[in-house]
């Protein structure tokens, strides 16, 4: 017999599954030959790991007639097929055996707890199926071991490979390479799409690009700050380099043509790096697209949707970007970086990092939690070969010796890359933020205001709208998506360099990082210093000061402030400090040596933020290897404190449509897959995250959507001009 089946829908035996991960196997192997991985053995894993799957109870499930309770995971039986005898004889140890049978065993994260005599009769009944299977050429590589004579130094159930478990590191890594290796090339072959596609293009296309600009000044060449990552490709690298000096290109080329992930903070940045690297009109990277950049973060699916018509099949894009086949990604911090938990299921991400270069962007914007995943992250991606490189617009000190203090190694620049240029002219207001200073010097100019919470930021729109009507907008975190995203365009329309219209935008922490707007005037709430380089870099982005003072920044009363607030209170105190000896003209220099002095481990320690980041570095290393279930991690990762609603006016003004879509979500079946997520896309324009302490008991009516999945509607008023409007005493969200 040789027709049973691997996969039921569409229908594909064992031998032709086994023949496309090979295809896959070869094709990893050509692109990347240098991983750090035992290629004979990985090839063993490949032929052997669906084996298990001649099982007739396993056979009987995919052919739908019916299901055996009791049916063991086909990897637990695959184990009969590996040759350790000959393996002992090629000369691998017993550990390296080990590894093996282990990484077939549980390719698929299946809980298995059926006593062992149960294991041994299926992998016994295997013998009359091996027998009669034809299997091409392979099968004079494999031998067939009934359970009882499997040794137990190799294999049994109970085994795993833990870190840290009195094994070497090194070992724990064999697995986690060739595990991890092996997922990616099943996974692959299961969605027919290709493990890898070549990084064979991007120092072509960036040659092209300086072409490009010679083409009007022959004079045109790389900038220090690019030459300089250019020169250091082989090095782990931390750069502080001020806006304007051409950081993304500088990342690129020091990846290169290898594999590599550019992580930044938040989804709008990434999506603009995407759209400058990947527009076939503009990009950096212009033909054959889909097979060379990809955009991961939550809302993945709906931005390609948006550029539909530069993308021939959305699902084979979206699979192989979530299947992180493409040479070039671009994505936030928890699409990568979630294997700090050592989650079932981990080891395929960390493989792959084995052998790619992390572009970390503007690291001084992650939040405590998230910093000590990055520090945990960088040392097991330097452990297991891959490389990383911080690009960052300030640095603050803790950072580096945190770095240190967890074994990475690394080379900082001997010079920070900032020009000599002024931009930025400031006056500390001894007051607490208010209208009345604003409206003095709003005259036919574009204004931004920056506010610490959301309550405030309501209180200045609302104030100021009195007085100047459609020309004040605001924009924070409590708008649905389809208001935030209209929103969001329209601030970078305002804010354009080019821009003459008359406008004050009124904002929160939003805006803070990597948007490419350009304001004449800032008026921000003090919150700490980093934040606040960060929201000057928001106003005469990329001009010369040309005005007394561009920078008003109140010190008094600031909201935000707290134990409970994202901004600390030592950090705070610190950062007003600092400021009293501030007036007047600041050079970028000038910024960096205050981040030195405010953000050092020594001004940090004591502080909740330091603390904090302490905590989580100890917290994300203190689980057990497989502990944890993926879908935990995700939610401990991301710090999810909020719960998605649709505002109950947008549900009663959008009714039939939100009620489309949900009917659209619950039709099962392939055939549906597309016009699922399309709904599932639309749907999420109507949804906002709204902070949970506010959601109370009784505030949301669940609608069912399917068994499955329900919708929030959230019982408060709603308008596309202020967001969600909740009662006084729960007026008190930071974002």
């Amino acid at each position: 017999m040789n027709d049973y089946l691997a996969k039921s829908d569409p229908k594909e035996t064992i031998q032709e599954h086994t023949d496309n991960l090979l295809k896959n196997y070869e094709q990893l192997k050509e692109y990347y030959p240098d991983i750090n991985v035992d290629w004979y053995l990985l090839r063993l894993a490949c032929i052997i790991h669906d084996l298990g799957k001649m099982n007739l109870s396993f056979q009987k499930k995919i052919s739908k007639k019916g299901k055996d309770e009791d049916e063991i995971p086909h990897g637990f039986l695959s184990v009969a097929f590996v040759p350790f005898e000959e393996l002992l004889d090629k000369g691998y140890s017993e550990d390296e055996i080990r590894v093996l049978y282990q990484a077939i065993a549980r390719h698929h994260e299946r809980k298995f707890h059926k006593p062992k005599a149960i294991w041994q009769a299926e992998i016994d009944k295997l013998a009359s199926e091996w027998d009669t299977f034809k299997y091409a050429n392979y099968k004079n590589e494999l031998k067939y071991t009934t359970a009882e004579y499997i040794p137990e130094i190799f294999f049994h159930i109970q085994d795993r490979i833990f870190e840290n478990d009195g094994l070497s590191f090194e070992l724990f890594i064999q697995y986690v390479l060739q595990k991890g290796l092996l997922n990616r090339i099943d996974f692959a072959a299961s969605a027919y799409i290709d493990v890898e596609k070549p990084n064979d293009f991007l120092e072509s296309a960036l040659n092209k690009q300086l072409e490009t600009f010679r083409k009007s000044n022959p004079a045109a060449d790389w900038k220090p700050l690019q030459k300089y990552m250019y020169a250091h490709q082989q090095d782990n690298i931390i750069v502080v380099a001020e806006t304007g000096m051409g950081k993304t290109e500088a990342g690129l080329l020091w990846l290169g043509n290898n594999k590599g992930f550019f992580t930044l903070p938040l989804r709008t940045a990434i999506n603009a790096i995407y759209d400058r690297l990947a527009s076939s009109e503009t990009g950096i990277i212009r033909e054959n697209v889909t097979d060379r950049v990809g955009l991961l973060h939550s809302e993945t699916y709906g931005q390609y949707l948006q550029r539909e018509k530069d993308i021939q099949d959305i699902e084979e894009y979206f699979t192989k970007t979530r299947q992180m086949s493409l040479p070039i990604t671009v994505c936030t911090l928890d699409q990568l970086f979630d294997f700090v938990f050592r989650y079932a299921g981990f080891e395929p991400k960390l493989a792959t990092l084995s052998y790619s270069k992390v572009i970390i962007d503007e690291v001084q914007m992650y939040s405590p939690d998230l910093l000590a995943y990055l520090i945990v992250g960088l040392s097991y991606i330097q452990k297991v070969g891959g490389q990383f490189a911080i690009l960052t617009a300030t640095l603050p000190g803790i950072i580096p010796d945190l770095l240190a203090e967890n074994g990475v190694s690394f080379t900082r620049s001997e010079e920070d890359f900032i020009s000599e240029r002024v931009r930025h002219s400031l006056e500390v207001v001894h007051k607490q933020i208010n209208s009345d200073f604003i409206s003095d010097f709003y005259d036919g100019n574009r204004i931004l205001v920056i506010c610490n919470t959301v309550r405030v930021a309501k209180e200045m729109y609302e104030e100021l709208e009195k007085i100047y009507g459609d020309e004040v907008k605001l924009i924070h975190s409590q708008f649905i998506k389809r208001d935030r995203n209209a929103k969001s365009d329209a601030i970078l329309a305002d804010g354009h360099k080019t821009s003459e219209g008359p406008c004050i935008w009124v904002a929160t922490q939003v805006v803070e990082a990597s948007l490419d707007i350009d304001f004449d005037l800032l008026f921000t709430e003090l919150s700490d210093l980093n934040g606040l380089f960060q929201r000057m870099g928001r106003c005469y982005r990329n001009r010369d000061l040309d005005v007394a003072t561009n920078i008003y920044v109140f010190d008094e009363k600031c909201s935000g402030i707290g134990k409970n607030s994202v901004i600390d209170p030592l950090i705070h105190q610190n950062s007003r400090k600092a400021l009293q000896e501030v007036g007047g003209s600041i050079s970028e220099a000038e910024k960096l040596a205050l981040i030195d002095r405010v953000y050092s481990t020594e001004a940090l320690e004591g502080s909740d933020y330091y603390t904090a980041v302490i905590d989580n570095i100890d917290y994300v290393q203190s689980f057990h290897t497989y502990e944890l279930d993926k879908k935990t991690v995700r939610e401990k990762f991301r710090n999810i404190n909020s719960v998605t609603v649709i505002p109950e006016p947008v549900f009663d003004e959008n009714r039939a449509e939100i009620e489309g879509y949900m009917a659209e979500i619950s039709k099962s079946g392939k055939e549906n897959k597309r016009s699922r997520m399309e709904a599932r896309t639309r749907l999420a324009e109507f949804m906002m995250d709204a902070p949970g302490y506010i959601v109370k008991k009784g505030d949301v009516d669940k609608k069912r959507i399917n068994d499955y999945e329900t919708i929030s509607v959230f019982k408060y008023n709603y308008s596309s001009e202020i967001g969600i409007i909740l009662e006084e005493s729960q007026e008190k969200v930071v974002f």
